[in-house]
């Protein structure tokens, strides 16, 4: 494991949620203290709802209502501080695991969700302004980078970036995984993004590990130093400090809307839970190692900051109640989502009829109907 002690790191509250801004942090403290309360409150609501989403949607999946669930447990503050930093113009390139990211520009948690009963291959339209100009998950290890960067090289020759006009000028930020950051397509999308200097956020959050492959074994230095070997000003910062997380995004993408290229950033963070719910992390990792990310929860973290500035029980309970009111409303809807039609697979393969679709459909019946009442 990289050590949370870089005298690099970003980090503005201990894990006992003290306000202790590191050395590297100095430079963003100003923005930080400028924060309100009321935005305060906001990211820690934007954290402890999406948990509730993301407990009650691995319950479902548990419960064969979903086929597959990447959790984001455990990365709630990277996610919220990043996603509360973007303009509305900016361009968000997700995953499959910002849950949070996605429902903070406005995307319906239930469309997610679709995605992973196998009822759409996109979920959403990244096209409707509805959805914040989020673009749909990608499931393909680090391929919305290349997506991200050819983006954000449109933004440049379209002169949408770069002007000196904040309010329009816009950026894009890409999420992706630390196991990611060892495909090609990251690589590429970087050379092509520092050439271009393209108005782009490279947002890895390091979760310590890719499926069962520990960060030690995928690199032999810090990761953000890749982004400095592109040539682009790269950060760290501790994944679990939504503060750190919102000044140094906030900061990143101002700098590449207004011309300067593109940024990186490495957040520090751990996945609690499974890669996703077909993995067994017990196999892997050790239940020591987990108990002391735990100590760093970034939910626990950000509550006893805010319990330290007077936040009232009665705003802890008012956000624990919409929080299961929307694990509920996720239930509801997705019970009643019901399935695909048999020869929905078989509709959109070819635009015209072809032999070879038409023998796999008949396959299919045949093979259902072998079953006892027809029916698998």
């Amino acid at each position: 494991m990289i050590p949370v002690d870089d005298p690099a790191l970003v980090r503005f509250l201990e894990a006992d949620g003290t306000f202790a801004p590191s050395p590297a942090a100095e430079p963003y403290r100003d923005a930080v203290e400028s924060i309100g309360d009321a935005d305060l409150e906001t990211f820690y609501r934007d954290m402890a709802v999406i948990r509730a989403f993301d407990v009650q949607a691995t319950n479902l999946q548990r419960q064969g209502q979903l086929a597959l669930w990447p959790p984001s447990y455990g990365q709630e503050a990277a996610q919220v501080g990043s996603a509360r930093a973007a303009r509305a113009q900016d361009h968000i390139f997700p995953s499959y695991r910002e849950h949070v990211v996605t429902k903070i520009r406005g995307v319906d948690p239930i469309d997610i969700i679709r995605v992973m009963r196998g009822l759409t291959h996109g979920g959403w339209d990244p096209t409707d302004p509805k959805n914040g100009n989020t673009h749909i998950y990608t499931l393909v290890l680090g391929s919305q980078t290349l997506h991200a960067t050819g983006f954000g090289m449109g933004l440049v020759f379209d002169g949408r970036s770069g002007t000196g006009d904040a309010d329009r000028d816009e950026a894009v930020i890409v999420y992706y995984g630390d196991g990611a950051s060892s495909q090609g397509d990251v690589h590429e999308a970087m050379v092509f993004a520092n050439s271009y200097r393209t108005p782009e956020v490279f947002f890895l959050q390091n979760n310590q590990w890719a499926i069962s492959v520990p960060v030690s074994t995928q690199s032999r230095s810090p990761l953000y130093k890749r982004g400095e070997g592109y040539g682009m000003p790269s950060t760290l910062i501790d994944g679990n400090d939504v503060l750190a997380s919102w000044a140094v995004t906030r900061t990143a993408l101002d700098e590449a809307r207004s011309g300067e290229g593109p940024q990186a950033i490495e957040a520090m963070t751990y996945r609690l839970g499974a890669h996703t719910t077909s993995d067994d992390p017990t196999k892997y990792r050790t239940s020591a190692e987990e108990e002391s990310w735990r100590r760093r929860d970034p939910i626990a973290r950000m509550k006893a900051f805010l319990v330290g500035r007077g936040a009232s029980e009665a705003f802890f309970a008012d956000v624990d109640a919409e929080a299961q009111a929307l694990a509920d409303d996720v239930r509801t809807r997705t019970n009643a989502l019901g399935g695909l039609e048999r020869d929905d697979i078989f509709a959109h393969v070819y635009s015209e009829q072809h032999p070879l679709i038409a023998e796999q459909r008949q396959w299919l019946a045949d093979y259902e109907a072998s079953f006892e009442g027809g029916a698998s």
